[in-house]
Parts: C-alpha cells; sequence; structure tokens
C-alpha cells in the first residue's frame, strides 16, 4: 500500500510540475526567430482545439492558468488533452510534431519545444521580372534647374521643386505640364518636398513653413501656415471618403500607432486598426534598463510631469538614435469604396469598407528577406488607376511589384532602364521618376516609362505618407 501511495504521489507531481508548454520557432537556415507562425493544437481525438501565433521572438506559451505578467503571446489550455502541434505559415514548410509523451514523462515545471521550419523554395524563386514596354520619355529638363521633388496632379500636370545648385536652398516652384512651364513662383524660404494632404492638396514642406499650393486658371499660388500646425492638425488627417475621415496617431518616434474612421456628420471616432512593431516596442523599452542613473532620473521626472512613461521618453530620445531603429511602416490606401491597410507587423493586408469595417485580411509575406529581394519597405499608389505597387532595388537598379489585393501577392516585377533613380510616383500606368547621369554635369531630369498594365481610372483622393519628414 506504502509503495502504492508513493507511485501515485510521484505520478501526481509530474502533472502538477508540467504546468506550461513554451514554444520557440525559428527559421532552419538563419536560426532567426520567425514570428506570426500559425500553431494548431491538435487533440488525441484529432481534433483541432485552437489555434495560436508566435509574437516577435517566435514564441508562445500553453499554460493552465493565464498570467498576465508574462511577455509572451499565451493561450490557457487543458495541457493533457493536447497530442500533437501543427506549425504552418505562408513561406515555410508545415511541420507536425506529437508532444503527448512530453507532457506524460516530464518532471519541469516547463516543457520548452523548439521548432526550426524550412522556407519553401518555391515561394522564394516565384517571381517574373518584366522590362516595361517603350522608351523612356524624358517628361521634364532644365538647362540651369534640377528637380528636387515632383508630384503629379490633376490631368497628369506637374508641380515640383527645383533649385539651380545646392537642393539646400531649393526654393523654386513650378507648376508645368509635358511641353512647358505653366506657372513658377520662389519662395522666401527653402522647401525640402512635396506632401499631399488628405484631400489631394499639395504642400511644399520647409524647416518652419508650409505652402499650401492652388492651382487656378494654370496659375499657381500658395498660403503660408507654419510647420507645427501642419502637423498638429493636417498630418493626422490620412484620407476621406464621402462620410468617413481616416485619422492616424502615428509618432515617427515611437513604434506604435491607430488608424481612426472619423464620422463627418457627428466627428465620433471609431478605431479602425492598429499597428504595433513587437519586436522594435520590446527593444525601445529595454533600452532604459542600460541608462545612467543620470539620464534615469531625467526620464523618471519627465514622467511625473508629463504622465508618459520612463521607457518611452529614454525609448524616444536614445534608442531611435541607434542603428537598430527601423521606423514602424503600415501605409493606408483608399479605392473606390474600399480602404487598404498594409500592416507588416502583423503580415496582413487588412481590407476595410468605406465606414471602416473589417471586410478581410489577408497574409502578406512580400517584406520577408529584404536582403535577398531590395524591398525598400515602400509603397506607392498610382493616382489615376488607384493600383498600389511595391518599391524594390538591387544593384541599384529599381523595380515595381503589383500588390494583387486580392491574394496579398505580388506576381511579378516590371524593371526600370536607369540606375539609382530618385523619387518613383505612379500614375496612369506610368512610372515617374527623376534621374541624373553618374559622373555627368546634366541636371536631375524627370522621366517616364510605361508600365505592361492597362488598369482602368478609379475613384480615390490622392492622400499622402503619414511620415513628413522633411527630408534633412
Amino acid at each position: 500500500m506504502r509503495h502504492i501511495l508513493v507511485l501515485y504521489l510521484l505520478f501526481f507531481n509530474a502533472l502538477v510540475f508540467a504546468q506550461i508548454i513554451k514554444v520557440e520557432v525559428k527559421d532552419s537556415k538563419t536560426g532567426d526567430p520567425v514570428q506570426n507562425v500559425a500553431v494548431k493544437l491538435i487533440s488525441k481525438a484529432g481534433d483541432s482545439l485552437t489555434t495560436c501565433y508566435t509574437n516577435c521572438r517566435g514564441q508562445f506559451l500553453i499554460q493552465r492558468i493565464s498570467n498576465q505578467k508574462r511577455d509572451l503571446i499565451s493561450q490557457s489550455f487543458p495541457i493533457e488533452s493536447i497530442k500533437n502541434l501543427y506549425f504552418s505559415h505562408p513561406i515555410y514548410q508545415s511541420v507536425k510534431k506529437e508532444i503527448s509523451f512530453l507532457i506524460q514523462n516530464s518532471t519541469e515545471d516547463t516543457i520548452r519545444i523548439n521548432t526550426f521550419l524550412q522556407s519553401m523554395k518555391q515561394k522564394e524563386l516565384k517571381e517574373i521580372r518584366l522590362s516595361a514596354p517603350g522608351k523612356v520619355d524624358t517628361v521634364h529638363s532644365s538647362d540651369k534647374l534640377s528637380i528636387l521633388d515632383f508630384e503629379i496632379v490633376k490631368d497628369g500636370k506637374l508641380i515640383m521643386i527645383m533649385y539651380p545648385k545646392s537642393r539646400e536652398n531649393a526654393n523654386e516652384l513650378v507648376f508645368a505640364n509635358d511641353q512647358e512651364v505653366l506657372s513658377q513662383f520662389t519662395s522666401k524660404f527653402s522647401v525640402r518636398k512635396l506632401i499631399r494632404d488628405y484631400r489631394g492638396n499639395v504642400h511644399a514642406i520647409g524647416d518652419e513653413m508650409v505652402h499650401g499650393i492652388q492651382i487656378q486658371d494654370n496659375a499657381l499660388q500658395t498660403a503660408q501656415v507654419p510647420l507645427t500646425y501642419y502637423i498638429k492638425y493636417l498630418a493626422p488627417l490620412i484620407d476621406t471618403t464621402i462620410s468617413k475621415v481616416y485619422v492616424s496617431n502615428f509618432n515617427s518616434v515611437y513604434p506604435a500607432f491607430e488608424y481612426y474612421a472619423m464620422d463627418k456628420q457627428d466627428s465620433t471616432y471609431r478605431l479602425v486598426t492598429n499597428v504595433k512593431d513587437d519586436l522594435m516596442m520590446s527593444l525601445y523599452r529595454s533600452e532604459y534598463k542600460w541608462m545612467d542613473v543620470r539620464t534615469k532620473l531625467w526620464a523618471k521626472n519627465k514622467e511625473i510631469e508629463t504622465g508618459i512613461d520612463a521607457e518611452i521618453w529614454v525609448g524616444a530620445n536614445f534608442f531611435t538614435q541607434s542603428i537598430y531603429w527601423e521606423e514602424v511602416y503600415a501605409p493606408l490606401f483608399e479605392r473606390n469604396d474600399s480602404v487598404f491597410v498594409v500592416n507588416y507587423p502583423k503580415d496582413l493586408l487588412e481590407i476595410f469598407d468605406a465606414d471602416g469595417n473589417n471586410i478581410k485580411s489577408i497574409s502578406i509575406f512580400h517584406h520577408y528577406q529584404r536582403s535577398k529581394t531590395g524591398f525598400k519597405r515602400k509603397l506607392i499608389q498610382d493616382y489615376a488607376t488607384g493600383a498600389i505597387y511595391a518599391v524594390y532595388e538591387k544593384a541599384g537598379i529599381s523595380y515595381l511589384g503589383h500588390l494583387n489585393v486580392e491574394t496579398g501577392e505580388i506576381n511579378e516585377k516590371v524593371k526600370l532602364n536607369f540606375k539609382y533613380i530618385d523619387q518613383i510616383k505612379a500614375y496612369n500606368n506610368e512610372v515617374y521618376y527623376i534621374y541624373r547621369p553618374f559622373e555627368s554635369t546634366q541636371k536631375r531630369f524627370l522621366y517616364k516609362e510605361r508600365l505592361p498594365y492597362n488598369f482602368g481610372k478609379a475613384k480615390l483622393n490622392q492622400g499622402t505618407e503619414i511620415s513628413i519628414d522633411t527630408g534633412r
């Protein structure tokens, strides 16, 4: 009887200890963690119990009792009912792993499971590179002025920032078509770039002031507003439909933000989606741990003064200056009656209706392995057709990849003719860019090439990217 009791206690203790399963998923070739891996929990009867997703460290927990203090994605579940784990990801081969014997035989309180996934070669090689049909056309050239930046407006006409010698002193605003300059304005202060507001109106951004640009009777007219006013009241407005205005609380020194839809009639807000780079946020907040006492004291005083965490003050002022910092990128595009958010941190293309209601979400993975593909973390939208293109560059050669919003895939890439081009934009199935031949005395000209597509015109407001970096 005594021996039976001892065996029972040992068996019971084994069950009590095995309270947590910690799963970690890595790339078999590089050893890097793989995030957003779908891990399906399968019961002993063969049924699917639930599906978990790995975090930015390629990890998640299965535990009996949820613990909010753990910095891991966790799932509370009866552990003894699990037999297999099924791992799946769009660009990795699926793996099935049996864990029931580990649960039964483990005497530890935490069971650690490491899984290595192999990338699918057919996914990496599934790209067709095409050359854009037709020749390269010169859109605008000048013997005296170079083009710093440009925007394409109604009927394919252009608004450009131009400068004679140094781009630091660029102050010429030019309105032109393919043949001639229609209007020109000399600013009293230097301007760095052109940017569109949520209505599609063009603004010229300077160090302290912003020119709001209007075109009337082919004449370029401007009105000045302070840069601080523009950043506070106009930059957060991303796009607009008939009844909604889309607003963002994006901050270039914080690795998370949200998109909201504001009703024009009653001015009410509703959350559309949130964007958060989990890995960057973890590094961002951990910077506080390595600061000296004086910096920590400064951050704590700021926390008391503003109510913002000391970790955020340190991250914004110090981590954003390091080589590891990367600004979160998840642009919003509007076309006809649909709104698209390319949520790269979540590996999702999120599609909403005009009211901000989620229709569906599609997995995307064209941003993976950027060193191999040359993806520049930049999407552009054709101002006429609404088509969305991803920008790639390898060995100085640029490519445009059309983003299929039905599948989330980039099926083909279009190779552009010149190397080291600048300011790529698209309009009416054509790609525009600025180029100057290497070691040439030529000024920076504006060129265009025909893309191998024939998309029809779409209804869109031609809003802009959420970042308003002045380019310094």
